[in-house]
């Protein structure tokens, strides 16, 4: 009588991953970002489920890590499939803030926690950058918006929207500095009156 091969088999949860991955850019390219979001969020399911199968019973669901320490240290997958599972889960992450970006009501707190997953792993990655500095931007955390789009445009100077949000936010900064002196100002007058 011959094995039928499980659903959990890792090659099973490699393709199935992949499978969500690609549909979920279809979708993304269909201008459908639920769906897409939709998708993306079950091929991250299928790694997190990848990981329980290859011995790390939880993986942490609100983690602030990725998953892949569990996936490269595993010793049944090949080193393809490890590297296709770390590109997909960053890609998952980073394709994710982009459909949230696009929603009519965008949760920024999201945008820059799924960048920050990546960052962790692509320091340099120009979109999670881009996208980091324009979730603080819109948190109204100027400072920090202005490292990570000035680090994005490090990686690609040329890039419009990434020197569009350096001046918008340069612009927030010295605004604010404004109302700080005048407000300071008011200040010292009622001291002195």
């Amino acid at each position: 009588m011959l094995k039928q091969p499980s659903h959990n088999e890792p090659a099973d949860v490699v393709r199935r991953a992949l499978d969500f991955k690609s549909e979920g850019t279809q979708c993304y390219k269909d201008k459908k970002y639920r769906e897409a979001i939709g998708k993306y969020h079950r091929a991250l399911l299928e790694i997190k489920g990848l990981c329980r199968v290859l011995g790390d019973p939880d993986p942490g669901p609100k983690s602030t890590s990725t998953l892949l320490p569990t996936i490269s240290k595993s010793s049944t997958l090949t080193d393809e499939q490890k590297g296709a599972m770390e590109n997909a889960e960053l890609e998952c992450y980073n394709s994710l803030a982009a459909c949230l970006l696009q929603m009519e009501l965008v949760n920024y707190e999201r945008v820059k926690e799924y960048c920050l997953k990546v960052l962790l792993k692509e320091g340099k990655n120009f979109k999670a950058l881009y996208r980091s500095g324009v979730a603080y931007y819109h948190l109204g955390d100027y400072q920090k918006a202005l490292y990570y789009l000035k680090e994005s445009h490090k990686q690609e100077p040329s890039d419009t929207n990434a020197i569009r949000y350096i001046q918008l936010t340069e612009m927030k900064i010295r605004r604010n500095a404004q109302k700080e002196n005048t407000a300071y100002g008011c200040q010292l007058l009622n001291f002195v009156v």
